[in-house]
């Protein structure tokens, strides 16, 4: 079955819609969030936990993959899906952005990147052509372009060099994705990313310039790097009226539940971060109405379910008092539960965007919920 994506239903109100993307591992239905597993692992939860989420598609990163395991350890089990026993799809980042925060480890030059590896010093050479051969490797379904991402605050002159690499480097990626078996390339699909920052006319020459290389979908990347947060919404109502309609449009590493929607309504369909696994092991947890910090005082004698909405096993089974004990206690169940319930919220807010969406809802809705998580105790 070929990689493919369809627009179900198109919002009358904004550039939201909803969309089915069909991979030879099964279909997920966008608006979608990925859950970040690194290095392979959801951090605390198993495939079956991610599954009772309703997570459809996570996300494995190529640098850190290449670390640890190693590929010689990925291909000896038959790939990613194989290793962590995940039979749904899977979207793999090339590696441009964990090298990118490498400022102090790597060295870039118009071929690639020379980078020293964060646990032993040892040094690795990527370039785009490595960067897809890893990808194949690990079986993954929807493949990155390796690219160049500046940081938010990054002067014109760098984030134009980026811009051109990052060009050069993805007809390099289709160029080298070609010449593989075929049976290789039907099972995957390939997403350049546009870069540009915040610059107006160097983003409209990233999607010029990457245009010919789309087929499935397109990334928006160098974005949620630094830069603040008017000039990204300005630039993702920029990025809604150059891209192409009939394709997918993942927007990279924007994450917290009010940014989500705000994207969704500017014609985004795919979204990661860290945000929600991260946070939960701090203790942060999303609710319908905003976000609360387990560990605070209050919750020392409250024993009230943390999201009565929430259908996850954390808020059917425990009371905020023995979350936040599980927390002070550093119990590593507060953790997984914590995480467990954050997925959740996030999955259901998804499904919640897409249900609104069709029926026509979706704008009244989201200055709802948006007004609602801005209204956040002051934890």
């Amino acid at each position: 079955m070929k990689t493919s994506f369809k627009v179900i239903k198109p919002d009358t109100n904004s550039s939201a819609r909803t969309g089915i993307f069909s991979t030879t591992r099964g279909e997920f239905e966008t608006p979608v969030f990925m859950p970040i597993g690194t290095y392979g692992a959801v951090k605390s939860l198993s495939p079956k936990d991610l599954v009772t989420t309703g997570t459809s598609i996570i996300l494995g990163n190529t640098y850190h993959l290449l670390i640890r395991p190693g590929l010689d350890v990925i291909r000896n089990a038959g790939g990613l899906h194989k290793f962590i026993s995940w039979k749904r799809p899977i979207l793999t980042d090339s590696g441009g952005f964990q090298i990118f925060s490498l400022a102090q480890l790597r060295n870039i030059n118009d071929d690639g990147v020379i980078f020293k590896s964060v646990l032993d010093g040892k040094e690795y050479s990527m370039t785009p052509e490595r960067s897809m051969g890893i990808q194949l490797e690990l079986g993954s379904d929807i493949i990155m372009a390796f690219d160049e991402c500046p940081a938010g605050d990054a002067p014109e002159k760098a984030v134009r060099k980026a811009v051109e690499r990052t060009t050069k480097w993805a007809s390099q990626c289709v160029k080298y994705l070609g010449e593989q078996e075929i049976s290789n390339r039907l099972r995957s699909t390939f997403f350049p990313i546009v870069q540009g920052g915040i610059y107006p006319e160097l983003r409209q020459r990233s999607v010029k310039e990457l245009t010919e290389f789309i087929q499935t979908g397109v990334a928006v990347g160098g974005l949620a790097v630094g830069e603040e947060k008017p000039a990204m919404f300005e630039t993702l109502s920029l990025m809604d009226e150059l891209l192409p309609r009939d394709k997918a449009r993942y927007l990279m590493g924007v994450g917290k539940p009010d940014d989500i929607v705000k994207a969704v309504a500017r014609g985004m369909d795919m979204f990661d971060c860290v945000i929600p696994t991260r946070n939960a092991r701090n203790g942060q947890l999303f609710t319908w109405k905003g976000k609360i910090n387990i560990q605070n005082e209050r919750y020392k004698t409250d024993n009230s379910t943390l999201d009565e909405s929430c259908p996850c096993y954390c808020c059917q089974t425990f009371s905020r008092s023995y979350l936040r004990h599980l927390f002070k206690l550093n119990e590593i169940l507060g953790l997984r539960m914590a995480t467990l319930h954050n997925v959740t919220f996030y999955q259901s807010l998804m499904s919640t965007i897409r249900s609104e969406i069709s029926k026509g809802s979706f704008k009244e809705w989201s200055r709802d919920f948006i007004s609602n998580q801005e209204i956040i105790s002051n934890d």
